[in-house]
């Protein structure tokens, strides 16, 4: 059965994984961004909580995906969640902390002195500053890391199908215990696809919210 043939008899199915891939990977980035901003800002001021929080990050991102899976499970099985959305969520999220977190640090810390001076010199409070000119500036910087962050994760979602999280990787996994090349192969173009058109959306959105002086 050749790719069209496949996606011709399992069109409906194609789309409600597609969906759930989605819904897996957007649902992760948001809870991450609302996690990850915050906590990126807060570290600019603690240098020494800069470097646990960065560093703990970093370990995160070394612990292979099927790895965390594994490790979650008997501790989500205690509240009944150890396959499923649940943990695919919680690990999509924890892979997202590491890029979020640290091109908001960096994107703050690299806001010119000059600029924070002179808000400060017109009376800007920390938290007007932190508004008005720290965060408009950085902007660009934390989106390219939300988008590291989106496209990284569309990958790790394809492997979460190994424990019941549904989405393209569901293709990708019966593909292989069945040696069906056609499923395989719509579940990786899918994945692949799906990555390319996220990262050309968001970059073009980073384009977008980027303050005109900043522009080249």
């Amino acid at each position: 059965m050749d790719l069209l043939t496949f996606l011709d008899q399992n069109l409906s199915r194609t789309f409600f994984l597609l969906w759930e891939h989605v819904w897996l990977v957007a649902l992760s980035l948001v809870i991450a961004m609302c996690i990850g901003v915050p906590l990126g800002v807060l570290i600019t001021k603690k240098k020494e909580l800069a470097q646990k929080v960065l560093g703990g990050a970093n370990i995160i991102m070394t612990v292979p995906s099927i790895a965390l899976f594994g490790l979650m499970l008997p501790v989500l099985a205690l509240v009944g969640h150890g396959l499923g959305k649940v943990p695919a969520v919680i690990a999509l999220v924890l892979y997202s902390l590491l890029p979020i977190i640290r091109n908001t640090y960096i994107a703050i810390k690299n806001v010119d002195p000059a600029l924070v001076d002179a808000g400060k010199g017109m009376g800007m409070t920390k938290w007007q500053l932190l508004r008005e000119v720290e965060i408009p500036l950085a902007v660009p910087v934390i989106l390219a890391g939300l988008k590291t962050a989106a496209v990284m994760n569309i990958g790790i979602a394809a492997i979460a199908a190994y424990v019941g999280a549904g989405g393209l990787g569901v293709f990708i996994q019966q593909g292989i215990a069945r040696s069906h090349e056609a499923m395989i192969l719509t579940g990786a173009l899918g994945v692949s696809l799906l990555a390319v058109f996220v990262d050309l959306g968001m970059s073009s959105l980073e384009r977008l919210l980027t303050p005109k002086g900043l522009k080249i």
